[in-house]
């Protein structure tokens, strides 16, 4: 759905985005991660047309953005920082505005009005000046504006910038209600979000693409083991470690006692090694297994990891 070829962009002697590459399959939410300055926001342009590329490629839908720039924008919804709102409009009069600049045909402009109004949960204040709406509610006319007239792809530059905690959730809510239905490219710094969001995350950092995987992918591969925790009661340590250190495949064992009654292991094994159903088993069958769960890095570690990695490289 989007091929992005060896995308580069300077300015003057500044190179800004260095030959940056990646794919995006129909129907994914691609998260586009990166340091202030590390080139997020520039290619997130380049990709929508709104910045020429000094050198590589852009293909949105089969149509390549610079052969057949108008084509490939009618694919493209595009939600940057700070939406373009007009305020002394009505949400539902700029919607209607957006729609005919974007050419949706006459007889579809009010069902496609209708339809983003719906999906950005903006029915009760569809008649309300943009003026007087809240920070939140701009955002969601904000996401109104990219999908209404119904684009294949939708890039969203930091939509829950400067957002409080159940704002961000509300939009959180909508980016994963259209999933499926728009291949998204969604750059953030908010990094829980992505993990709940995302099916796979690019991170560039100085310009430069140093990683594209699942955030369960990146944590495997970076810290070179499968994880898993488990919560046991009524048990002494030693015969915790004897029973878990024989099970097969079991390459270490870091317990911790709180309390009397309590312990709680990290039990190690090779990637690739799925080892939840016999430590349930064997843990169960002797005492009480109070919790049991595969451990992973947070992207924030993946991120900072990454980044710091290429920092003292």
């Amino acid at each position: 759905m989007i091929s992005v070829r060896h995308l580069t962009k300077r300015f003057g002697s500044h190179v800004a985005v260095d030959d940056v590459s990646f794919e995006v399959t129909p129907g994914e939410v691609l998260g586009f991660l990166g340091p202030n300055g590390a080139g997020k926001t520039t290619t997130m342009r380049m990709i929508t047309g709104f910045l020429p590329p000094s050198q590589g490629s852009v293909v949105i839908d089969g149509r390549p953005l610079l052969e057949e720039p108008i084509e490939a924008k009618r694919r493209i919804g595009y939600l940057p920082e700070n939406p373009p709102l007009y305020p002394e409009l009505t949400v539902r009069q700029y919607l209607h505005f957006v729609a005919e600049i974007k050419d949706v045909p006459r007889a579809r402009r009010a069902p496609c009005v209708d339809r983003a109004i719906t999906r950005a949960h903006l029915t009760e204040v569809a008649h309300k000046r943009v003026a007087a709406l809240s920070k939140g509610f701009k955002q969601r006319v904000g996401l109104a504006q990219a999908i209404v007239h119904e684009p294949k792809v939708l890039i969203l530059d930091e939509p829950t910038s400067s957002l409080d905690p159940k704002q961000r959730a509300d939009v959180r809510d909508l980016i994963l209600g259209l999933r499926g239905e728009h291949t998204v490219v969604l750059s953030t710094h908010i990094l829980p979000e992505v993990q709940e969001v995302t099916d796979r995350v690019v991170i560039i950092n100085r310009g430069r693409v140093i990683a594209v995987d699942s955030a369960q992918n990146l944590s495997q591969r970076l810290r070179g083991y499968e994880e898993i925790f488990v919560e046991i009661g009524g048990a002494p340590v030693a015969s915790v470690r004897e029973v878990i250190t024989a099970i097969p495949g079991v390459t270490r064992v870091e317990l911790e006692e709180h309390g009397a009654d309590r312990i709680t292991a990290r039990i190690h094994s090779d990637l690739g090694t799925d080892l939840r159903a016999e430590v349930a088993r064997t843990l169960a069958s002797r005492w009480r297994l109070l919790a049991l769960r595969n451990e992973s890095l947070s992207l924030e570690e993946i991120f900072l990891k990454l980044t710091t990695e290429q920092e003292s490289a």
